[in-house]
């Protein structure tokens, strides 16, 4: 084993290269960087890029990984070369508690590159369990690893494993790094940022597929730029809504010229539709009664949690009706209303006056009246008209 230099980080500058090598030199990162980049919008490209990193910067093996100096754990997110699977997991299993270049790597400065010698001497590293029991049976002689983000305790790192041909990490193998992991360190922030929104995008197309109501979001020509299984359904059926060439209309001429205006208005801003949005009715094949609650997508929050920016309103599609049967226990816990109130409530909104609610309940007007009255108290309502409106609100997917 070749003996160690001061431990201190080598930033002489390297022999500069003939020109044909220099040329052949600049393509090669060129060619890297790119497959890096690649790499952050495709994770299944890591493996080859970290394959043609080790060619670059020098090495049999490369991993980005994650060490935390505290618990002592770590763990692997891809690697490239002449990794052994089995030697990966013993390391992260037992050996990764008896590293002694741990806390170097975790103190490290984010893209410095940095090798075994400068963490400790190679022969206080000869005598530690983990180089006689790990690295020695791989055949590796050093390490050049750099930090691409930490915590407290922690580091997320690129590093390349080096066998005895490639010798121990020098001026030039530090200066090869230093041109990559810059590159390496951003494409793995970018590629976090794509797999949260590729997360969020996976969980927003879920919850409106899980939506009863038919849910639409549309451009300002009434595009569809994102519908849930409910309104594909729907518009399968051909009524009461179409969409011709990915365009939303109504199957009515009338209502179909309505929705367009909407869909205009909404691209000017909430104030050319309030909002709160506007209800549209619309009308079946077979003459069933649809409503669709249209809520503009312009304001700078809503927009944001558009399905896109493209997005100037969302459209909420169901057949009208107030749909009692699965509003009562939402409806009782949130008024805290009494089974008898309840009831009282539902029947009064389905049909009709006191003397209507008393003959359908079998109960005494005077016990109707006595129920609807603590019911407005506990509603903040006055007339039935106004309980008629907060069932239907309830049933609305868009609570006023």
């Amino acid at each position: 084993m070749p003996a160690t230099k001061d431990a201190g980080p080598h930033l002489a500058a390297r022999a500069v290269p003939d020109a044909e090598s220099l040329v052949t030199e600049v393509e090669q990162i060129q060619s890297l960087i790119g497959d890096v980049y690649d790499a952050a919008v495709d994770p299944a490209r890591w493996t080859g890029a970290l394959e043609k990193t080790c060619d670059f910067v020098g090495g049999s093996a490369a991993t980005l990984f994650s060490k935390d100096a505290s618990s002592k754990t770590g763990m692997v997110f891809y690697s490239g070369g002449d990794v052994d699977p089995h030697y990966t997991r013993l390391y992260f299993e037992k050996y990764v508690k008896y590293d002694p270049l741990t806390t170097g790597h975790v103190l490290a400065e984010i893209d410095q590159p940095i090798c075994t010698a400068d963490i400790m001497p190679y022969e206080e590293f000869y005598a530690t369990r983990i180089y006689k029991e790990w690295v020695k049976p791989q055949g590796y002689v050093d390490f050049v690893s750099a930090t691409l983000d930490k915590s407290a305790t922690g580091a997320a790192l690129l590093g390349v494993f080096r066998r005895e041909e490639h010798g121990l990490v020098d001026d030039d193998t530090r200066w090869r790094a230093r041109q990559i992991v810059p590159h390496i360190r951003r494409a793995v922030l970018i590629g976090r940022v794509i797999e949260r929104k590729t997360a969020e995008a996976a969980t927003f197309a879920d919850t409106f597929d899980g939506l009863s109501a038919a849910t639409l979001f549309v451009d300002a020509v009434g595009r569809i730029v994102h519908a849930n299984a409910s309104a594909h359904a729907l518009l399968a059926e051909g009524s009461p809504l179409r969409a011709p060439n990915g365009r939303l209309t109504a199957a009515d001429p009338t209502t179909a010229q309505t929705l367009s205006d909407v869909f205009t208005a909404a691209g000017d801003g909430d104030a050319a539709v309030g909002v709160k949005g506007i209800a549209v009715p619309l009308t079946g094949r077979d003459g069933e009664c649809y409503t669709a609650h249209v809520l503009p997508l312009t304001s700078g929050t809503r927009r944001g949690a558009g399905a896109s920016y493209a997005a100037v309103a969302a459209l909420f599609v169901r057949k009208a009706g107030i749909e009692a049967p699965s509003l009562p226990e939402t409806i009782a816990n949130h008024f805290n209303l009494t089974p008898s109130e309840l009831r009282v409530l539902l029947a009064v909104v389905e049909v009709g006056g006191v003397a209507e609610t008393a003959d359908a309940l079998g109960i005494g007007e005077s016990t109707v009246k006595t129920h609807l009255h603590r019911v407005f108290g506990k509603t903040g309502t006055s007339r039935q008209a106004d309980l008629v409106k907060l069932v239907a609100g309830f049933s609305s997917p868009l609570v006023n």
